[in-house]
């Protein structure tokens, strides 16, 4: 019913680490939740549905556990319901969560002959005898992935999460996504292994492009919420690239290289738990000081809010991947997975890995100019406010949470062997070989790539040569007598004001201009004109609303979709019952059709004589003579 093995445990600790300091913020911000009873029970009942998946020994109690997690947290996301936009968000989750189980109940049910009480470990040898494993394969990625974020299931993350109270979006973001990273590691190891190489590309290209996607879409937001959760999507993109170069690795017989590419991507999953966790506990300390999620509202919170500025700026500095921090480590481990690949011949992959280096590096910077932005606008420079300018530190508990999360960021990068040693050891405990040694031959203070040509890098050396000069310039401007200088700003000949200062909008003007494409942006001017005059005019309004692409087209789409043919049969039902008992007949013949063809091998000669009698069907009772 229940196992701990070294995978399990590595994942109880994410889950603990992720929880333990979100309860302190938790109980902070409770004060300011009007349904109480109902945010306790199931935030707690969330926290212990999340340790059950991680610890289930077979499919009935995975299932089990799954659903009471996507249950607790679609009630959680409903506890503050103060406009129809939470109502939305809630129910686009729903639908989105339940969509994703569908899949995985159905391979659970292929790889365990219909008896869900079986183990893990027996489901292997149902499933090595199945004759479409790649559809096995594609119900654990869409079910998976679907609760994870991943392009292009990824669209529930910008609506659920800006309308949870902070500490659920720091717990669904954090915590909840790296839920559905352990379904993938259990069940491809377990059940699946070996792979062919096919599914490792798939897993990096939907890394690489969720990281592009996620990131692209982080820079256009002005809610502070909406812009961290579509950094979740391109957080979990960089995790699938790890995994996928260690698919790719495992298939071509690089073992050293598979090990080292896992290992990066659990690495970079306890970054993004902890970074992630901190950054929506400080924009629920802004927003609940400032009343608003957008950042055009903040700014100069450094001098009111100077705990939660640090720590949101520790975290910043973290998901910007920028040395010596965690997140450096675990992106500078996944590229030299990737450039440890230049050997390789095979043609599909001399497009795949390219593709993924140039999204990495692309996703790297555009995540620097994105948290930029997003610390600057909101922390420094004037009050662009009332609320801005009267706010003021959060309670201890609050800022109790958001510290002890600091430490857990400063930890993974500070002791980074202890935590690549645990999770080195998950590895070996499935079977792949341990590359700890590898990384540190030298010890605690210099990490090595497991490459021929790889690199060497050292968190605790940088760190203590930053501080080192930083110390060194500060001696010197003692030691020296440097004089200062008050002056005001230079504003182009403006009197200097909160309005003069670069907006959220107008940091992201370039980037948005140069994607357009893809933001396919809608804007709005408005101007008050002076007696008629076009070139002058004593207010303005400038805004910019931009819709995701993949919502757009895609998901619009299939609802369009959907509806019609929804109509199209309540028309057959209520004015054409003849037909209508035809179409359920024919879609009966599909169904056993379909049943036959994957549970016994595969015929053309009767697949080709099934669709004939398929056809006819539908010929005669369906379509019938044409009037």
């Amino acid at each position: 019913m229940f196992q701990m093995d070294t995978l399990s445990l590595v994942f109880v600790a994410l889950i603990l680490l992720g929880a333990v300091p979100n309860l302190f913020y938790s109980f902070g911000y409770l004060p300011h939740i009007e349904r109480k009873t109902h945010y306790q029970l199931h935030y707690f009942a969330f926290i212990a549905s999340m340790i059950g998946v991680v610890v289930s020994a077979n499919a009935l109690v995975f299932l089990f556990f799954w659903e009471i997690m996507s249950l607790t947290s679609w009630q959680l996301i409903l506890t503050e319901v103060k406009d129809r936009s939470t109502i939305k968000a809630a129910r686009f989750y729903f639908f989105m969560t339940h969509f994703g189980f569908i899949f995985l109940l159905l391979f659970f049910l292929l790889v365990t002959n219909g008896d869900l009480e079986m183990g893990f470990s027996q489901m292997h040898a149902v499933a090595a005898t199945f004759p479409y494993a790649t559809m096995l394969f594609f119900f654990l990625i869409l079910g998976f992935l679907s609760k994870a974020g991943a392009v292009p299931l990824h669209v529930w993350l910008p609506y659920a999460h800006p309308e949870a109270p902070s500490p659920v979006s720091a717990l669904m973001s954090g915590v909840m996504l790296k839920v559905a990273i352990y379904g993938l590691f259990r069940f491809l190891f377990d059940v699946l292994y070996p792979w062919p190489l096919e599914w490792g590309i798939v897993i990096l290209a939907l890394g690489a492009l969720s990281s592009l996607v996620g990131v692209l879409y982080a820079l256009s937001e002005h809610d502070i919420k909406a812009l961290l959760a579509n950094h979740s999507i391109e957080n979990i993109g960089i995790i699938l690239i790890g995994f996928g170069m260690g698919m790719i690795f495992d298939t071509l017989g690089l073992k050293v290289l598979s090990s080292f590419a896992f290992v990066a991507a659990i690495f970079h999953t306890f970054n993004h738990m902890s970074f992630k966790s901190l950054l929506f506990m400080g924009a629920g300390s802004v927003l609940h000081q400032t009343h608003t999620k957008n950042m055009e509202k903040y700014g100069g919170l450094i001098k009111s809010m100077p705990v939660t500025a640090l720590t949101f700026l520790i975290a910043a500095i973290s998901i910007s991947a920028l040395p010596p921090s965690n997140g450096f480590l675990s992106e500078w481990m996944i590229f030299q997975s990737m450039l440890a690949s230049n050997a390789i011949s095979i043609m599909s992959l001399k497009l795949a890995i390219p593709f993924a280096v140039f999204a990495l590096a692309m996703t790297g910077g555009l995540a620097i100019a994105c948290f930029v932005k997003a610390y600057g606008i909101a922390f420094l420079g004037l009050h662009r406010s009332t609320n801005a300018k009267h706010a003021k530190e959060v309670n201890w508990l609050m800022q109790s949470g958001m510290v002890l999360m600091a430490l857990v960021v400063l930890s993974l990068m500070l002791v980074t062997p202890y935590y690549i040693e645990w999770f080195d050891k998950a590895l070996v405990s499935l079977g792949h070989m341990s590359v700890y040694a590898k990384l540190f031959p030298e010890g605690f203070w210099h990490m090595h790539s497991v490459s021929d040509n790889g690199g060497v890098v050292s968190p605790v050396i940088l760190l203590l040569s930053l501080l080192g000069v930083t110390l060194l310039l500060l001696f010197a401007y003692k030691a020296f007598g440097v004089k200062e200088r008050v002056t005001n700003a230079w504003a182009c000949g403006y009197k200097t004001s909160a309005k003069t200062q670069y907006s959220a909008t107008g940091f992201a003007g370039p980037i948005r201009r140069f994607f357009a494409w893809l933001y396919k942006p809608n804007e709005h001017f408005e101007k008050q004109t002076v007696a008629g005059h076009k070139t002058k005019f004593t207010t303005s309004h400038y805004e910019v609303h931009v819709k995701p692409l993949f919502e757009g087209v895609f998901y619009d789409s299939v609802a369009k979709g959907v509806n019609y043919l929804s109509y199209w049969v309540y028309r057959l039902a209520h004015f054409e019952q003849t037909r209508y008992a035809a179409m359920i007949f024919n879609i009966m013949l599909v169904v056993l059709f379909s049943y036959r063809l994957f549970a016994h091998e595969f015929s053309w000669a009767t697949f080709v004589l099934e669709a004939l009698v398929m056809l006819i069907s539908v010929k005669i009772l369906i379509i019938g003579e044409k009037r």
